[in-house]
């Protein structure tokens, strides 16, 4: 045995490597963990700062950024257990800490998500990686749940009230629904399907989003009526690094670099595609001319319609969810919403409600009609199929519906009831000469220097006005060569 060989057998054998630990599905999960943590951590904190109003910029994307923080460090302390831990109630686990040692290099599992009906086949599903691999993994996605949920209420929450919101929502909210359909909870033992987060994260997000809007209040009238997008062009690259991240979104769902990944990557994109070129179309036909900011939300509605049954359905299946994805949220964003006057007094600022909360529920219940049986052979416990495939699919999707609703109600009354008590002590809206103002009001910060080293522009200083122009006078005339146009000074 040559030197090469010898040092190969040591890192084999070493403590760090366990025999149960399969080093490609650690090495891919750690990479989906990352792909995910990136759609948030600079996607929409780019996206966020790109799409609002200039006087908006740093205190949207300062709401992702604290958001991000401030979830990971409630994930480790408390949360992650409340989600993934020992059942504590049907719909809830009991709240411990993730940060030991001795927790952290075990073998990773989920406690309560052994089916009651447990068989050989589901044995091998069991991760092959350590705790803390699935202890980061699951906190992206409650990350980005959070800071989904902040595009409803950008440009007018007072930013202590949301510094509060986050982890009183994470515990009280995002567990439970976590819990319920992931962690071993009612709805998981029921046989409901939500692949990667259909209903725990984007229709939970969607209708928070929508409820604490109502609570707290609408932004100034002049920026519901004027809100254009301060860079359209940095918009995009934060929706680009949003639908390359969901590649790690979806792909990382099956704990394990399999063929269900896949199939959960391809379809991913391939219904994203679909929905983008779709609501592209329908801006074009009925707006004559198509929209950027309107590609991006067809882009949005197809990640989420497909994530709830990415590794479930095929390929064509992915291009029939697109179709829909791209077009129902559309009406009920563009025809719906208008004629909605609840909806029209509700200020969803990037209508989260419609490109999450109906993409979520259409993802659902679409995946309750399309999952494939032997798709579903290769990572659910127990015998599965969409009601278009006959025998029990019609259960199913009776499910998906019951697990919706559930959903909804919990997000709604849960999402009220944390804003209500944070307003017995701050103020859930910035006041309104903040909202004239903006980000200089609220952080003493504005995201574009206008003149040199941070300098304001002042007229008196620079421009045409400066002292080396005095002789330049209203009246003054010349040649733009280049155009033969005359301009006047």
């Amino acid at each position: 045995m040559d030197a090469n060989q010898i040092a190969y057998t040591a890192n084999e054998r070493a403590p760090a490597v366990p025999q149960w630990l399969n080093k490609g599905d650690n090495a891919w999960q750690m990479t989906a963990s990352t792909l995910v943590g990136i759609q948030s951590m600079p996607g929409l904190v780019i996206l966020y700062a790109s799409i609002v109003k200039k006087k908006w910029a740093v205190n949207s994307a300062f709401m992702a950024l604290y958001a991000f923080a401030a979830v990971l460090i409630c994930w480790v302390l408390v949360c992650y257990r409340m989600a993934f831990g020992d059942e504590l109630l049907p719909f809830w686990g009991k709240g411990a800490p993730a940060l030991g040692q001795k927790y952290l290099v075990i073998r990773a599992r989920v406690p309560e998500s052994r089916h009651r009906v447990t068989t050989d086949r589901y044995e091998t599903t069991v991760p092959f990686f350590p705790m803390a691999s699935l202890v980061y993994f699951q906190f992206t996605f409650a990350a980005i749940t959070l800071i989904l949920l902040a595009g409803s209420v950008l440009g007018r929450m007072n930013i202590k009230a949301w510094m509060a919101f986050v982890p009183l929502w994470l515990i009280f909210s995002y567990t439970v629904g976590a819990f319920s359909l992931w962690g071993g909870g009612f709805l998981y033992h029921w046989g409901v399907i939500d692949y990667s987060g259909g209903y725990v994260i984007h229709l939970s997000s969607g209708i928070a989003g929508l409820t604490a809007a109502y609570w707290v209040g609408p932004r100034l009238k002049s920026d519901r009526e004027r809100f254009p997008p301060n860079n359209v062009l940095l918009m995009l690259a934060g929706a680009g690094l949003l639908w390359m991240g969901w590649s790690g979104f979806n792909g990382g769902a099956p704990y394990a670099a399999n063929i269900d990944s896949s199939i959960a990557v391809l379809n991913t994109n391939v219904c994203a595609a679909t929905s983008l070129l779709v609501w592209t179309s329908l801006d074009v036909v009925f707006f004559g001319k198509p929209s950027v900011i309107g590609a991006v939300q067809g882009m949005m509605t197809g990640l989420v319609c497909i994530t709830p049954g990415a590794g479930l359905v095929q390929p064509w299946a992915a291009i029939v969810m697109g179709m829909l994805s791209g077009s129902i949220p559309w009406v009920s964003m563009m025809i719906l919403h208008k004629k909605c006057s609840w909806l029209q007094q509700v200020d969803d600022t990037l209508g989260v409600f419609h490109t999450h909360a109906v993409a979520g529920l259409l993802g659902g219940l679409l995946t309750g009609l399309l999952a494939e049986p032997d798709l579903c052979r290769l990572i659910l416990p127990t015998e599965t199929r969409g009601a278009v495939y006959g025998g029990n699919g019609g259960v199913q999707f009776v499910k998906q519906i019951v697990a919706a609703l559930f959903v909804i109600a919990w997000n709604v009354a849960s999402t009220t009831i944390i804003l209500l008590v944070i307003r017995l002590f701050i103020p859930l809206r910035m006041p309104d000469n903040q909202l004239e103002i903006g980000d200089d009001a609220v952080h003493g910060e504005e995201a574009y220097a206008l003149w040199g080293d941070g300098e304001k522009y002042d007229p008196t200083k620079h421009g045409w006005h400066t002292s080396s122009y005095s002789e330049v006078t209203a009246s003054s005339r010349f040649v733009d060569g280049a155009r033969g146009v005359t301009i006047s000074l």
